[in-house]
């Protein structure tokens, strides 16, 4: 019963516990029922359309929330806390924490510290969240529920740890959420009065805004952890099994292309080519010209070099193994036909009358031959 209620309170304080973290890190894998009631909630929330309807309005709201958060999921999450691709100030940190307390994926450090242990471990049985060790269902979305991996190890992330305002958000996490989901309640009550063409109410706003919108944007985010280490193709020969998708670089803006992340993750941007989409990269370029954010690091020189010659090595590859194929199905072709006219053509009655009067060419006397041309040496 006093687990249970230190489970309750750490929705409200996440640095609460009766025992120890690294107790808790310590224990076995195992779905954790009080961790899935948030999940649970979440997801039934999105049953409010039922009730609610919809309008275009909240649609569009939604559709433009997902892309927002994606860009803090991405952009600030993922390529500022947990690789400092980037710097700003310690107010602009601090903006940008608020900002991905929409996403509802925990706090900063907890966030940062989680990816910076997945880098360290991938695809390896420390991995939290490897398809390979765990499964699929358990690396998209069962790790979380996970009481080991409720904890944040602040020992991880010493350079985020030292702020603390961003420990604060971290600790309690909940606030932001909160605050979100009840802002858009009430501007959905402000537009039912206010604009009422527009066809939205409060409990509209937050079914779309809030639940439908981040269901997706939770269910997009862990399929970087799931599917890009199963589906795709390998640039980089790295010591684990990450992927670029195409598709997975539309839906999270650019993660997608997560081998060349997992091959140099210093670097601003994930797409490492002009053709390689890259929207978390866009964004956060127009935010350095407005001097918000600077310092975006490139990829180095020797990392297309890298690329260059293992493209140049599967080219021959691709091609000679072609090329020999192609030969060995033309042979296959040619053979056995060739094989078929000549023995056609001995078989038939000229060729057959021919050698019963000469008799077999190969004992015809050369010097014979020599006395006697025939008609076409005359």
């Amino acid at each position: 019963m006093r687990r249970f209620f230190a489970s309750l309170v750490q929705w409200i304080d996440s640095d609460y516990s009766v025992e120890s973290p690294d107790a808790i890190r310590a224990q076995p894998d195992g779905v954790n029922l009080v961790r899935c009631i948030p999940f649970i909630i979440l997801h039934l929330g999105c049953l409010g359309v039922i009730w609610v309807g919809w309008s275009w309005f909240a649609v569009w709201t939604a559709v433009a929330l997902y892309f927002l958060r994606m860009f803090a999921v991405t952009g600030i999450f993922h390529r500022y806390f947990s690789h400092k691709t980037y710097s700003t100030s310690r107010f602009g940190q601090f903006l940008l924490a608020l900002w991905t307390g929409t996403t509802v994926q925990r706090g900063p450090l907890w966030w940062a510290y989680h990816h910076r242990h997945h880098h360290q471990h991938s695809d390896e049985p420390e991995d939290a969240h490897s398809p390979h060790v765990h499964g699929f269902l358990w690396s998209h979305i069962g790790w979380i529920t996970s009481k080991r991996n409720f904890p944040t190890d602040y020992s991880k992330v010493k350079d985020l740890a030292k702020f603390p305002e961003l420990v604060w958000l971290n600790r309690f996490d909940i606030v932001v959420p909160v605050l979100f989901a009840t802002g858009l309640f009430g501007l959905g009550r402000y537009l039912e009065h206010a604009a009422p063409g527009l066809g939205t109410s409060g409990a509209q706003l937050l079914v779309w805004g809030f639940f439908i919108s981040t269901t997706f944007l939770f269910h997009g985010t862990a399929s970087i952890n799931s599917f890009t280490h199963l589906w795709g193709k390998r640039r980089f020969n790295t010591t684990d099994d990450s992927r670029n998708s195409f598709i997975l670089a539309l839906v999270c803006l650019g993660e997608g292309w997560h081998n060349n992340h997992h091959r140099y993750q210093s670097s601003t941007r994930n797409g490492f080519y002009w053709w390689e989409i890259d929207p978390t990269y866009y964004g956060l370029k127009l935010l350095s010209w407005t001097g918000f954010i600077w310092g975006l690091k490139p990829v180095p020189a020797s990392i297309y070099e890298e690329a260059a010659q293992i493209a140049h090595h599967d080219t021959i590859r691709r091609f000679s193994t072609s090329s020999v194929q192609h030969e060995i199905n033309t042979l296959r072709k040619v053979v056995p036909t060739a094989a078929a006219i000549a023995i056609a053509t001995v078989n038939s009655p000229e060729v057959a009358s021919q050698l019963k009067k000469d008799g077999p060419a190969i004992h015809k006397d050369v010097a014979e031959q020599t006395e006697h041309p025939g008609t076409d040496q005359q």
